[in-house]
């Protein structure tokens, strides 16, 4: 297929794209590159890039040319972001969701949306499944439930072949250290305080990005129209719980590292995906949490090319704001 992948130069896109051009796709890159969405995540990839975003029409138009599909990981991601400026949130998945849909309609492509477990809230036992109904807690997850209503009313009033994919959360290789485990792992390489939210016991269902990237692209060739997929980590943790494997993983202290800091408000203390619905299509998590973690920490290790740049920019200065203290 020839695919428009918009976000790609994302976290998750990035991974998409590269297992998607290995499987011999080709593939389209629509993004802005903010904060996170870095070219260097694409580097040795065969791609077309177009540098734009999704709520430019010119730019949805340019890239959309000639392609079979659509699949949207573009997105403000990150809930701490979106309790200080929900309005660039309300944007991207608001304005640039619909301005992909109506391109993708006026094309008759099929189109996947990628969306997250946090539309549907926390749960204090068992697992959502797709027929759970939505209550996000923060501008970050109400913004992306409101997308995911959006694309589901363009396969019922338009007959779009619309799909939602709702991933759990995600960890690996190239995420920007906002996010727990990149954050916690440069923190600890680099012998900084490790800031975790109340008491660390919020419990996450982690899934590998490979696996995440794998099922998205399953759910593009064998999803029905219209259909919403949870793809779920195999492996449940609580925050505290995953930092100090980091911490063991470094060689370094516990209690020289660890610090807890004020709870962030509107913070959901569990998720859980089902997904038989998805494993039911062929799709299956391949890597555990503690073999992903283990090549997660090596890959920050190894690769500070990458990271470097970040932690020298403006990085810093949004960290300071954020957990009040400075980078070493």
């Amino acid at each position: 297929m020839k695919l428009l992948v918009c976000g790609g130069a994302g976290f998750i896109g990035s991974n998409f794209v590269r297992i998607r051009v290995a499987g011999g796709d080709e593939v389209v890159v629509l993004d802005k590159l903010t904060y996170a969405g870095r070219e260097e995540n694409l580097k040795g990839v065969e791609h077309t890039f177009v540098h734009g975003a999704i709520e430019d029409p010119s730019k949805v138009a340019e890239a959309m040319d000639g392609v079979d599909a659509v699949v949207n990981f573009a997105a403000e991601t990150h809930v701490d972001r979106s309790i200080a400026d929900p309005m660039a949130f309300v944007r991207t998945h608001g304005e640039g969701t619909y301005i992909l849909l109506e391109a993708a309609r006026e094309r008759k492509l099929r189109y996947v949306q990628v969306s997250t477990d946090e539309v549907y809230g926390s749960i204090a036992e068992g697992s959502f499944t797709e027929e759970s109904p939505l209550a996000p807690s923060s501008p970050y997850s109400a913004t992306k439930a409101g997308a995911d209503l959006l694309v589901g009313s363009y396969f019922d009033t338009f007959g779009l072949e619309t799909l939602i994919c709702r991933g759990s959360n995600n960890y690996g290789p190239n995420q920007y250290p906002e996010k727990l485990i990149p954050l916690m792992v440069l923190n600890a390489l680099h012998g900084d305080k490790l800031p975790v939210y109340g008491d660390g016991l919020n419990v996450r269902n982690w899934l590998f990005v490979e696996d995440f990237a794998r099922g998205i692209g399953h759910v593009l060739e064998h999803g029905v129209a219209g259909e919403v997929y949870n793809v779920g980590g195999p492996d449940e943790e609580t925050n505290i719980t995953v930092v100090k494997r980091i911490v063991a993983a470094v060689g370094g202290s516990e209690d020289e590292l660890i610090s807890y800091v004020t709870d962030r408000p509107g913070h959901d203390r569990r998720y859980s995906l089902g997904s038989e619905k998805v494993r039911a299509l062929g799709w299956e998590a391949q890597v555990r949490f503690a073999e992903g973690l283990d090549r997660t920490v090596a890959w920050y290790r190894d690769n500070a090319w990458w990271w470097e740049p970040i932690r020298s920019g403006d990085y810093r200065e949004y960290y300071e704001r954020q957990y009040g203290t400075k980078l070493g």
